[in-house]
C-alpha cells in the first residue's frame, strides 16, 4: 500500500489516496519516517533487520542445506539470544529452506563366490570411543563423461568421515584407497578391538580388501545384501552426501567436479556441520570433547 501511495502521490497527494484506501494519511507518514530513520522503528523491527542478515549468513556459510533447527542452534552456538520460533518467521521471510534426502538408490553388487566374515556388529551402530568401529560405503554419481564412484569410512563415534576416494572405477582399488587413508589418519594399533563393517559387495569381500584389514589388526564385518539398515549409519552419511552436495550442485560436467566438490563437503562436514546425535556440535569437536575428557580424569583423581 505504501509503495502505492509513493508511486502516485505526485500525481494526486498523500491525503486525497488516503481517503479512497483504508490508511491515515499519519499512519503513511509515520511509516516513511521509520523507513528514513531506522531508530524510530519497533524494537521487533530493528531485531529482525539485524538478524536476517546473519540468518543469511549461516545458511549461505553451511552449503545452504540447513533448515531451522540446524540454523538456530548454529547462531546459538555463535551467542546469538534469538528464539526458534524468530528464526522459523525471517526464513520464511527471506525464503530460506533446508534440503530434504530423497530416495536411496541401492549399489550393493554381491560376490557368492567370496567367503564373507561374519556379521560382528548386529545393527547397533554406536561406538563408546573413537577408533571402535569404522563403517564403510560407496555410491556413484552421474557426470557428463560418464558414472564416477566415491567411497567413505566413517567412525562410528561422533560419524566423522576418516576415509574417503573418488573413482571412475567400481573396482576394489578406490575403496581400498579410501581405507588406506583412513589408516594414515587414524593410526589404529594391532589388538585395539577396531572392527570395519560393510555391506557385502564384491569390493568388501575381496582377498585384497580382507588381507589389509587382517595387516592392519583390524576385524572385518559386513551385513546382509539388499538390506539399507545392515549399514544404516554409512548409509545416513552417504544419503547427506547426495543431497547437500551431489542433488544441489549438479549437472556435474566431470570427475574433478565431483572430487573437488566431496574435498570440501568432507572437511566442512568433519569441522563445522552440525550433528544431532552428537549434541549439535560437529564431528571433530565431539572427539575432542571425549579426549579432553580423559586428560581430566587423571588430574581429577
Amino acid at each position: 500500500m505504501k509503495a502505492f501511495i509513493d508511486e502516485h502521490r505526485d500525481a494526486y497527494g498523500v491525503e486525497p489516496i488516503c481517503r479512497v484506501l483504508p490508511i491515515a494519511p499519519s499512519t503513511y507518514h509515520e511509516h516513511a519516517a521509520r523507513q528514513a530513520d531506522p531508530s524510530r522503528r519497533a524494537p521487533r523491527q530493528r531485531r529482525d533487520s539485524e538478524l536476517r542478515p546473519q540468518i543469511q549468513r549461516v545458511f549461505a556459510e553451511n552449503f545452504g542445506v540447513y533448515g531451522l533447527r540446524k540454523v538456530w542452534r548454529q547462531m546459538q552456538r555463535e551467542g546469538f539470544a534469538v528464539a526458534c520460533c524468530t528464526v522459523s518467521r525471517l526464513m520464511r521471510q527471506l525464503g530460506l529452506k533446508g534440503v530434504v534426502r530423497g530416495k536411496v538408490v541401492r549399489t550393493t553388487i554381491r560376490d557368492a563366490s567370496a567367503p564373507c566374515p561374519l556379521d560382528r556388529v548386529n545393527r547397533v551402530f554406536k561406538a563408546p570411543r573413537p577408533n571402535m568401529l569404522w563403517l564403510s560405503d560407496f555410491t556413484y554419481v552421474a557426470t557428463w563423461s560418464g558414472f564416477v564412484y566415491v567411497a567413505f569410512v566413517i567412525d562410528a563415534f561422533a560419524r566423522r568421515i576418516v576415509g574417503w576416494r573418488v573413482s571412475r572405477s567400481p573396482r576394489t582399488d578406490f575403496v581400498f584407497d579410501a581405507l588406506e587413508q583412513a589408516l594414515h589418519q587414524r593410526q589404529p594399533f594391532a589388538g585395539s578391538g577396531l572392527v570395519c563393517h560393510s555391506d557385502r559387495g564384491s569390493q568388501y569381500v575381496s582377498i585384497r580388501y580382507t588381507e589389509r584389514l587382517a595387516e592392519a589388526g583390524i576385524e572385518p564385518s559386513v551385513g546382509s545384501v539388499g538390506d539399507s539398515y545392515d549399514n544404516a549409519l554409512a548409509e545416513t552419511v552417504i544419503g547427506l552426501f547426495k543431497t547437500e552436495v551431489i542433488h544441489r550442485g549438479g549437472p556435474w560436467r566431470s570427475f574433478e567436479a565431483v572430487e573437488f566438490a566431496t574435498l570440501e563437503w568432507v572437511d566442512w562436514f568433519n569441522n563445522r556441520r552440525l550433528l544431532e546425535p552428537s549434541g549439535n556440535i560437529p564431528p571433530a569437536e565431539a572427539e575432542e570433547a571425549y579426549y579432553a575428557q580423559l586428560e581430566t580424569m587423571p588430574i581429577a583423581a
